[in-house]
């Protein structure tokens, strides 16, 4: 009897301790960890995010762009964190690329992390080339990629990064030879295409949208089965003269290390889906040509394995093999 009376206030204490850490959270600024540059998806998704986040939790969110390796570095960063809901992770779509595309990581993919929310989405990657680009579809650059002696050469965000899986299946697909130039985000890539570094890439429509409006870049294709709203006239890749070379990777997620107390991880999901139903949060979103979605943890962690097993197949379909 002495032992079951003990055994129950053991548990009575865990349920206060574990009550007391909602109560008192968040208690300071709390640091989102994105491990990419400025500019793209998660970069974005993170900074249209955080004022709202403040002024629902009355503690600043505050962004900390930590790029390289595919978004590894900073994925490593937020593994090793004290797991007390003031360091989170938000990333792209890359969390469930690298595990199949890399022999080894610096962390568990499924064992250090625990999904909280997908945050955005797209309607999928668009290949944009300079306005003063000779090629005007995408069977134009095509062409040109396959003429002797070509040099066409296409940006992306680290090796096995979503745009480098996108375009390394174009180019097994259409029987092309042209060369991946890595770079650290959707900002130096947009300034390595700007000074013809670089002829093209896949951008996450975010990071290109009003550059396209404006006329400053062309919009050959989107990397979708159908067309984007924003941009009714850009054609999908099977409309633009290469199916099969559909992969809708844009989406970018919020995780956090995997022993965050449960009542953290439930308060952060609740803070972040109430965010999200903001209509000025939509709209800055939408705007961008990012979707806002707002998904519990227990749809984004069946979303992710998903999507794990979904970019492995791709990886293995382009030839990245794992290094």
């Amino acid at each position: 009897m002495h032992k079951l009376i003990l055994a129950a206030l053991s548990v009575a204490a865990l349920c206060s301790t574990s009550a007391g850490w909602s109560q008192n959270y968040p208690n300071r600024p709390i640091r989102i960890v994105v491990g990419f540059g400025s500019g793209g998806g998660p970069d974005l998704t993170s900074r249209i995010l955080s004022p709202q986040l403040a002024l629902q939790t009355g503690q600043p969110f505050v962004v900390d762009n930590r790029p390289g390796a595919n978004g590894i570095i900073g994925t490593d960063i937020v593994a090793k964190a004290l797991p007390d809901g003031h360091t989170l992770l938000i990333t792209s779509a890359s969390f469930a690329i690298n595990p199949g595309i890399r022999k080894k990581l610096p962390f568990d993919t499924l064992g250090d992390f625990a999904p909280v929310s997908q945050l955005s989405g797209s309607v999928g990657l668009v290949l944009v080339v300079l306005a003063s680009s000779p090629a005007h579809t995408l069977q134009e650059l095509i062409a040109l990629a396959r003429k002797p002696g070509s040099k066409i050469a296409y940006a992306i965000a680290g090796v096995g990064a979503t745009g480098h899986l996108a375009s390394a299946l174009l180019n097994a697909r259409v029987g092309a030879n042209m060369v991946a130039v890595p770079y650290k985000g959707g900002g130096p890539m947009l300034t390595a295409l700007m000074s013809r570094e670089v002829q093209w890439f896949f951008s996450n429509p975010a990071t290109v949208l009003s550059l396209i409006k404006a006329g400053t870049l062309r919009a050959l294709a989107i990397n979708n089965t159908s067309r984007a709203a924003f941009l009714p006239d850009v054609p999908t890749m099977a409309e633009a003269g290469a199916p099969g070379t559909e992969l809708n990777a844009s989406w970018n997620g919020l995780f956090v290390p995997a022993k965050t107390p449960p009542d953290i991880v439930a308060r952060l999901e609740s803070e972040m889906r109430k965010a999200i139903a903001q209509p000025e949060v939509r709209e800055r979103f939408e705007k961008i040509g990012l979707i806002p979605v707002g998904s519990t943890s227990t749809e984004f962690r069946s979303f992710v394995l998903n999507s794990m097993k979904t970019f492995g197949e791709a990886a293995r379909l382009a030839g990245i093999a794992p290094d």
